[in-house]
């Protein structure tokens, strides 16, 4: 509605292909609603929050040309290895649980208040102290403000070389419908690299699918890497044929495609029954899990009398409604009493149980405590078993058909998203 926020670009050239084409991106509704309530500015932001989109897109030549990024051009060699199946560079190695970011500067759907600054301060320090500094954010998280606070902590607290090295940041670029040429994909990077404190970004992925222009954005990803403006690269809501096209497309510059970001939980088992998980193990991709806590329903925190309210509300009430939901609950909570564990705990080890790094999202230091203390126990193999048992019963969790994302790239006909 707002032709300055959201110009129309090439090819959407009308308002009826612009609605179509929104239609995927739950983001993209999210921006309306936080550029009607004017929710996303801090006080202290030197430019409105309102018009990163615009900024980015348009004029992030601007922005980067003022920008202070190192020479960059040997940065590849110096942190990039081997695959142990390949002679493809660009793998990373990550800890085997890293923190979600999407809250930090999430106005809308999170609440962020720059009041809060000081508690993800707290946040980012104790995982830099316990050597799990591993972060995971995007462009479009806070419209910019995730990356930026990200990046001051880590200037703050890092004042050596080797200290900056012990924080692994991953950011995404959004596949936004009028982003269209690999140029979209380095540019954005920059903009991205400049908010983090203008170093190379340890892993830059695809956000997730466009209804076209995919293999241009993988093209743009070989583009960044080559440049020295990223260390390796990734993708996020890829399925089984778009993944393998995708590792294809970079092996063919003698890239690797380092990891594929999917949601997977307890309650969205999706990736393991169809696939998916079996297809990154084969291809020596490394799996992040996104909302591995179920959006706070593998928390313990909620019951049948005490519901989420907001988007929430009505998960819950269907998850309620099924009586397997509260079977899995009892499991979880058993095996959680047997280790003097938190229930969040529970779902976040069988995540790495199945081989995946969870990157559940923390806002407050017990939060973060809480969830990188996960790794001091582990699940027995039984314990495994009883959950996979009851997971797999619940139905009234989300579905992937009910996801945003488009499923076919309608110029190549390449199956973009599954799950």
């Amino acid at each position: 509605t707002d032709s300055h926020f959201f110009p129309l670009p090439p090819p959407v050239q009308s308002i009826d292909m612009w609605t179509s084409t929104v239609k995927y991106s739950s983001f993209i509704q999210v921006f309306l609603l936080a550029h009607q309530s004017h929710a996303l500015a801090p006080p202290s932001s030197s430019s409105s929050r309102r018009n990163f989109l615009e900024t980015s897109l348009v004029t992030t030549s601007s922005l980067v040309a003022g920008a202070s990024l190192p020479n960059l051009s040997n940065a590849n060699e110096e942190v990039s290895t081997l695959s142990t199946d390949t002679n493809l560079t660009g793998a990373i190695s990550l800890p085997p649980i890293g923190l979600g970011a999407w809250a930090w500067g999430d106005s809308l759907f999170w609440g962020y208040n720059p009041k809060n600054d000081y508690d993800l301060r707290e946040v980012f320090d104790y995982a830099f102290n316990m050597n799990l500094a591993f972060f995971d954010t995007a462009e479009l998280y806070g419209l910019g403000r995730s990356e930026d606070l990200i990046g001051k902590f880590r200037k703050d607290l890092c004042k050596t070389k080797e200290e900056e090295e012990k924080v692994i940041v991953a950011s995404k670029f959004a596949a936004l419908p009028w982003r269209t040429k690999r140029e979209d994909v380095v540019k954005a990077c920059k903009a991205s690299a400049k908010r983090l404190g203008g170093q190379p970004i340890d892993l830059y992925q695809i956000h997730f699918p466009n209804a076209y222009a995919n293999e241009a954005y993988w093209d743009g990803l070989a583009d960044a890497y080559e440049q020295g403006l990223v260390r390796s690269v990734g993708v996020s809501n890829y399925g089984v044929d778009a993944m393998r096209a995708c590792h294809a497309k970079l092996a063919e510059r003698g890239i690797k495609l380092a990891t594929n970001q999917i949601q997977m939980s307890l309650l969205y088992r999706w990736p393991i029954d169809n696939g998916l998980l079996d297809a990154c193990k084969e291809l020596d991709v490394k799996v992040l899990s996104y909302s591995p806590l179920a959006l706070g329903f593998l928390t313990g925190k909620y019951d049948a009398t005490h519901l989420p309210s907001g988007p929430r509300a009505k998960t819950a009430e269907l998850l309620f409604h099924d009586g397997a939901y509260e079977q899995l609950l009892a499991v979880i909570r058993n095996v959680a009493e047997k280790h003097d564990a938190p229930v969040s705990q529970v779902a976040l080890n069988w995540c790495i149980a199945k081989g995946t790094i969870p990157i559940p999202g923390a806002r407050t230091i017990n939060q973060a405590k809480q969830n990188l203390s996960t790794l001091d126990w582990k699940l027995t193999a039984e314990e495994e078993r009883l959950l996979d048992d009851a997971s797999s019963k619940v139905t009234g969790f989300i579905t992937p058909d009910k996801n945003p994302f488009p499923r076919v790239d309608k110029d190549t006909g390449l199956k973009m998203y599954d799950s």
